[in-house]
């Protein structure tokens, strides 16, 4: 186990006093909120003004590109980069200091070093995962591919390098399988973290292979998946075998991470190094399994997610064709049904891991794309729900992000 000088577990609450004079200061300063969407065909940038009561669609970008996830720096509130994909061109990292009014393509896109003669070379399929680094390294960014890589760039995104003490690492190797294990397109190095507090502190989602962990920039890793469990016949202790579909910190709390799993929804406190099910409180007809899952940006108790249906063959989409959201507000104690607005009888929806968000306002509205082309958002976190675009590709990432308006 990594020994890490923590913070309490315990969540506290801000005052009430205190929380209204934050709402009174956001609401002081001119932001305007965009939503980025990442589809099948191409990428589109939803421009909201501050009440999100008005939305401008800004796209496609990339018409044609397999899109897997564009990402605003919060760092400069500016800069976007975009993870793409053609058919004939391959993988690529796009960048736009404008906020998509121009694009220009990485120079070195995420890529492995020519195998050796008579070795079996790795070639990245696709760009899967984007994270700006820290905010002390403001140029820093990470990206997860498939099959699994971690990479970084310290230039803005122009360059990129693996990062071998992960991608070379015999262990890791062997539990990250090829192009053909895992997932129906592949296994993906995912929910890339970086501590808040702690520019060296990483942590790495591996769909298989687990949640693992890195206190040295990536140069060592250490597994932490200890209670997780594995689909029934497997051996745990094999970590290939686990799959994490999606891990959150709380940034109200670093010590706080949230899982939903293949196997169920978990929540760990450090430096305990064990996850517990919470997700056995939810609803049996329901489940808790699922793909995406936020959690609130000023409460570490609260968290949501959109369980899937993870029976017999796993149809992946809403149970009986009655979609909802399902909100925790104790840490996973209880769970409530979300819906209103939703549809209440054949809405066979999928939302993939990277396809739901939370946008950083008080209180946060809640987004989520459906892989039929629809986005879907909340602005009373969870209770009402409306759509605000239709018709567009398989959704398959969604970020949301508050932009200062400049005068």
């Amino acid at each position: 186990m990594v020994t890490r000088k923590t913070s309490p577990a315990k969540t506290k609450r801000a005052p009430r006093a205190r929380s209204a004079t934050r709402s009174r200061a956001a609401r002081a300063q001119p932001s305007r909120i965009v939503v980025l969407v990442a589809t099948r065909k191409g990428a589109w940038l939803i421009h909201g003004d501050a009440a999100r009561t008005t939305w401008r669609l800004d796209g496609p970008h990339f018409l044609g590109h397999i899109v897997s996830h564009v990402v605003l720096d919060p760092r400069d509130g500016r800069t976007l980069l975009a993870a793409a994909k053609t058919g004939h061109l391959g993988p690529t990292i796009f960048r736009s200091t404008d906020l998509g009014a121009s694009w220009q393509e990485a120079a070195r896109p995420p890529a492995y070093a020519k195998a050796p003669a008579g070795e079996e070379g790795r070639a990245v399929d696709h760009t899967f995962w984007l994270t700006p680094g820290h905010a002390s390294e403001p140029q820093v960014w990470y990206a997860g591919t498939s099959p699994q890589g971690l990479f970084r760039s310290e230039d803005g995104g122009a360059t990129w390098l693996p990062i071998n003490g992960l991608n070379d690492d015999p262990r890791y190797r062997k539990w990250m399988g090829t192009r053909q294990d895992g997932t129906p397109d592949g296994p993906k190095m995912h929910s890339i973290i970086v501590d808040p507090r702690d520019p060296a502190h990483l942590y790495v989602g591996m769909s298989g292979g687990g949640v693992h962990e890195s206190v040295d920039r990536g140069q060592t890793w250490e597994p932490l998946v200890k209670g997780m469990e594995v689909v029934e016949g497997f051996d745990a202790a094999n970590l290939a075998f686990h799959d994490p579909h999606c891990v959150r910190l709380c940034p109200s709390n670093p010590d706080r991470l949230y899982q939903q799993n293949h196997c169920g929804l978990y929540r760990i406190d450090r430096p305990s190094d064990q996850w517990v099910r919470i997700g056995r409180n939810m609803p049996q007809k329901i489940g808790d399994i699922g793909f995406p899952l936020v959690v609130h940006p000023r409460d570490a108790d609260t968290a949501w997610v959109f369980p899937m249906d993870g029976t017999t063959v796993w149809p992946r989409t809403s149970p009986d064709g009655i979609p909802a959201v399902y909100v925790t507000r104790n840490g996973g104690s209880t769970w409530q049904r979300l819906a209103s607005g939703m549809p209440q009888r054949q809405a066979w929806w999928t939302v993939k891991r990277q396809a739901m968000a939370l946008d950083p306002g008080d209180p946060p509205c809640l987004y989520f794309g459906t892989t039929s082309g629809e986005l879907w958002m909340s602005r009373d976190g969870g209770r009402r729900w409306s759509s605000i675009a239709s018709h567009l590709p398989e959704i398959y990432a969604v970020e949301a992000a508050q932009v200062a308006v400049r005068r």
